[in-house]
């Protein structure tokens, strides 16, 4: 029976969940195998390469990449998947035919959480604001484009460039993603116009995680309508600053648990070709 060695790279990542998850799903599918934590500094290339290099010899069997790999690792694989390749971002590595694959569970995994939070209400041609515009809302741009939402990206000013180059990279891949996109600067003044006729905001900056920065990245000076709700990709801790602030301005809210594990076993899937149903994950 194979054994599978499995993991995750990110940094820093000692708050994880995964091994839990992973170590729920190999025992539910029958499976041998563990999941261990590689934490690799964000400019260390040469670490990168030298765990990918596990994956080709066949000593580990699959890798999940977080913030702040999922783009760095793209020049290293040798072929991306179809959703890793327009989403701009690896989420999952696998071996395959001797080839290193990157693909991208983040969006149907975000897809199929977010109608717990949503429930089953039309919401094609509605408003999302996102804040933030690295890999995770590469994901989640693609997963709302493909539902038909209209979306703002608001950033920093020091991220204005890579939002930008996120919504250029969608329009190349579908002129009619252009008239769905755009962009803004993430402070009150920016933000207040755009509030009335949003139906979802997603935060997928780190601002809020227990191991990155407390606080939240929402303005201090500007009020919560209570015409949306929040989701929180963040889920540790389970209630960000974000979501205990809109909770007062009754937004139903949700954080990124439900993301994590339903991407989780879209990656088990890929590695191992078992199906774990997310009800079967009960996480302590």
């Amino acid at each position: 029976m194979t054994f599978y060695n499995l993991g995750l790279i990110g940094y820093p990542i000692s708050a994880s969940v995964s091994p839990q998850i992973h170590s729920a799903a190999l025992k539910e599918a029958g499976l041998k195998g563990e999941y261990k934590l590689y934490p690799i500094a964000p400019d260390d290339i040469q670490g990168l390469k030298d765990l990918l290099a596990k994956v080709r010899s066949g000593e580990l069997q699959g890798l999940n990449v977080t913030i702040p790999h999922k783009q760095n690792v793209i020049p290293l694989m040798d072929e991306l998947s179809d959703t890793a390749k327009i989403i701009g971002a690896v989420n999952t590595i696998v071996l395959k035919d001797s080839k290193l694959i990157g693909d991208n569970t983040d969006a149907p995994g975000f897809s199929n959480d977010l109608q717990n939070l949503l429930g089953q209400k039309e919401l094609r041609n509605q408003n999302a604001l996102i804040l933030g515009s690295g890999g995770a809302a590469r994901a989640v741009t693609y997963a709302l484009l493909n539902t038909g939402w209209h979306i703002t990206i608001a950033t920093r000013h020091a991220d204005i460039k890579q939002a930008k180059t996120l919504i250029k990279d969608y329009e190349t891949h579908n002129a009619q993603y252009a008239a769905k996109l755009s962009n803004i600067e993430l402070k009150a003044e920016s933000l207040s116009p755009h509030l009335p006729t949003l139906s979802l905001i997603v935060n997928t900056t780190p601002v809020g995680m227990k191991s990155h920065h407390a606080g939240t990245p929402w303005p201090k000076t500007l009020p919560f309508l209570d015409n949306a709700a929040l989701y929180d990709l963040i889920y540790t801790p389970t209630k960000t600053q974000l979501m205990k602030d809109a909770a007062q301005t009754k937004l139903p809210t949700r954080n990124g648990l439900g993301m994590l594990i339903g991407q989780a076993l879209l990656s088990f899937e890929i590695w191992t070709g078992k199906k774990v149903p997310v009800e079967k994950i009960a996480l302590e």
